[in-house]
């Protein structure tokens, strides 16, 4: 079946609620665009075509029915990834929600690290939850009075903010920055990054997406 004939037969397959206004992206830019998705029990979200890779980061999980008609429970902080065709998921049992995010057809940013510091991932507490050739999509939890150990970004990554508190960020020099992140909060950040973070406020957890 060709890729039109396969969409086409998605799209005949979706129920009529399904094609509400596709929810505009929360963050578009050169490397990804991203979608953040609430899922009402029952109801079909509206459908989003995809032209190429695509990621779902389950900000809150459940029992989920894909366009597909396939039933999965997905865990709160999992990942899925997909290539082209048409989603449009419905929660079974309780509100879920989701981040999509598009993964443009660009070329890698990554950049060597000479640095002598390790990188950002692995780190201890962080878990490895998806890995393909376009990306790496990591789960971790910030610990208060326990800050990361100094460490180089060598790729852009999407952080979808799990918990509401602070996170301060402190470079090689010294410097300080602290920001305040908000749970399902996205953040676009690039390559060549050398500082340690610790979370000082509340609580904070997140999903990283490593680009490759």
């Amino acid at each position: 079946m060709t890729r039109t004939l396969f969409g086409a037969a998605l799209l005949a397959a979706l129920p009529l609620a399904a094609f509400g206004q596709t929810p505009a992206p929360v963050m578009d830019n050169a490397r990804v665009t991203v979608r953040d998705v609430a899922l009402e029990p029952g109801k079909p979200a509206p459908a989003i075509a995809h032209d190429g890779d695509y990621a779902i980061l389950y900000l809150n999980g459940g029992r989920i029915r894909g366009s597909n008609g396939r039933i999965t429970r997905h865990a709160d902080g999992g990942a899925v990834f997909g290539h082209g065709g048409i989603t449009s998921d419905t929660a079974l049992d309780a509100p879920a929600r989701e981040i999509i995010v598009e993964l443009k057809d660009t070329p890698s940013n990554m950049v060597p690290n000479t640095t002598g510091l390790p990188l950002a991932f692995p780190r201890p507490g962080s878990k490895l939850i998806l890995e393909n050739s376009r990306m790496r999509v990591w789960n971790y939890a910030w610990q208060p009075g326990h800050p990361t150990a100094m460490h180089f970004h060598n790729t852009e990554v999407v952080v979808v903010f799990r918990g509401d508190g602070d996170i301060a960020s402190t470079t090689a020099d010294g410097k300080v920055t602290t920001a305040h992140h908000s749970p399902g909060e996205v953040v676009f950040n690039g390559p060549n990054r050398s500082h340690s973070e610790e979370v000082v406020k509340g609580e904070q957890s997140g999903i990283m997406l490593e680009l490759k």
